[in-house]
């Protein structure tokens, strides 16, 4: 899995064949299929350790305006220091408008975040780390869709201020500031 990650970062889907993972796992294909039947498990695979990836910008035992403040340093550790999961991210995302199977596998994905997002931001609300008047479901949604606008240029070849300043403007909008 771990294989055909770094294969989906630095190729893309293009250039991800189930026969070049196998071969460099040192396995043959007969037993990658054995733990991953499809293609489509194998991109399971990779969106899980993507997205756990992603769970580490969490903190966890604080509290939600806390958390919400770390969901955002998180995002720009990870952004300076694994930008390869960016890149995974945005060929997702790009061929999830192509392909229904990613499309399904995306689109779980999203939708787990966006719920988590949308707690956060009402469990923060009510501890007073944002504004009440804003619609949590609003705001997660306004999240979600500037990271993945993110993740369409890849962050490598991003100006570094530029993926600052986004995180900034929607902590700030949020009035969790930096």
């Amino acid at each position: 899995m771990l294989a055909a990650y770094r294969r989906l970062a630095e190729a893309g889907f293009e250039g991800l064949r189930t026969r070049d993972v196998a071969d460099e796992v040192g396995v043959n294909i007969a037993t990658l299929h054995y733990y991953f039947p499809s293609k489509e498990a194998l991109i399971r695979g990779v969106v899980g350790h993507a997205m756990g990836r992603f769970r580490t910008a969490f903190a966890p035992g604080s509290k939600p305006g806390e958390q919400l403040a770390a969901q955002f340093k998180g995002i720009r550790r990870l952004a300076a220091e694994e930008p390869e999961l960016f890149m995974v991210m945005g060929e997702l995302a790009l061929r999830s408008g192509r392909d229904p199977a990613i499309a399904a596998i995306f689109q779980e994905t999203i939708q787990a975040w966006h719920d988590i997002l949308v707690t956060l931001v009402r469990h923060a609300q009510k501890d007073g780390f944002v504004n009440r008047n804003l619609d949590p479901d609003a705001v997660a949604s306004v999240v979600i869709a500037t990271l993945n606008g993110l993740f369409m240029v890849p962050v490598a070849n991003t100006a570094t201020n530029r993926v600052d300043k986004a995180l900034s403007q929607l902590e700030g909008f949020l009035g969790l500031g930096t």
